[in-house]
């Protein structure tokens, strides 16, 4: 379903090539023993057992690419295995409310890392992500800047590829990536934000307009998500609610009544 993840000759050579400038320039990006970058990648999750193995296992070419990575699973209590997979894949799994503004705080407030990767549990990480990390971090500038990546489905048809330019449009013009592009941040600048708010709904949304549109990068590298929501609810009818839940945000409502309207249109 997956492309392969591993990362190709010219990834290998941007991954020297950002070796070298994180040695000339250490103090930019917080070395580790165990790896030049220091990151904490943090997934939070609600039965997600289908996808969480495909999603962490296109991690394991970090330590390749000079990263040292710790892997943080926020469980919201799943009564499948996603908590037990989760742990046999070397993730630390720590429990908490569910809602993904709560379950992503709490992973901030446990992560180690100089560098934080909040990643969707549906979502993994293309070829070449690792690269595009360890150059992105290596530069000074970055340290108080952010990141996404691109956003692609696992799957190619017209309303695939529809749902891809709608996504194009609105990270160009609207500066608005959502979360299942996943964000690299430095702790420091996340800090400094405020970090994700308490919200069952529209965190992702909230925090990248505080950060600013000029200073998210956009990576090359794709993010691939799962597309069984959108098979299984009809596009039409995901998109649809995804924007309607983005309009209620921008003229105010809140995101608690949202979220009661999203599940409500979810049935």
């Amino acid at each position: 379903m997956y492309p392969n993840t591993e990362p190709d000759f010219k990834h290998k050579l941007i991954i020297r090539k950002a070796r070298k400038t994180a040695i000339k320039h250490p103090s930019s990006i917080g070395q580790k023993k165990a790896g030049i970058i220091s990151l904490s990648v943090i997934i939070p999750t609600y039965n997600a057992a289908r996808t969480i193995k495909a999603t962490i296992t296109a991690l394991d070419t970090a330590e390749k690419a000079g990263i040292s990575l710790e892997l943080i699973v926020v469980d919201a209590n799943s009564t499948d295995e996603t908590a037990c997979l989760a742990e046999k894949l070397g993730a630390r799994v720590i429990y908490c409310e569910k809602g993904r503004g709560p379950q992503l705080i709490a992973g901030s407030k446990a992560a180690k890392g100089d560098w934080l990767l909040f990643l969707h549990a549906d979502t993994v990480l293309g070829a070449g992500w690792a690269a595009s990390i360890v150059v992105f971090a290596s530069q000074k500038s970055s340290l108080d800047r952010a990141a996404v990546f691109t956003f692609a489905l696992d799957t190619k048809s017209r309303a695939s590829e529809r749902l891809t330019q709608m996504v194009r449009f609105r990270n160009k013009w609207l500066g608005l990536p959502y979360g299942d592009q996943g964000l690299l941040i430095y702790r420091r600048f996340y800090k400094r934000t405020g970090g994700y708010k308490p919200w069952p709904l529209m965190e992702d949304v909230d925090l990248v307009r505080r950060i600013g549109n000029s200073k998210i990068a956009l990576f090359d590298t794709v993010a691939i998500t799962s597309a069984e929501r959108y098979v299984s609810d009809g596009y039409l009818k995901r998109i649809t609610r995804n924007f309607l839940c983005l309009f209620l945000y921008f003229i105010g409502v809140s995101p608690k009544l949202i979220s009661k309207i999203y599940n409500t249109t979810n049935t």
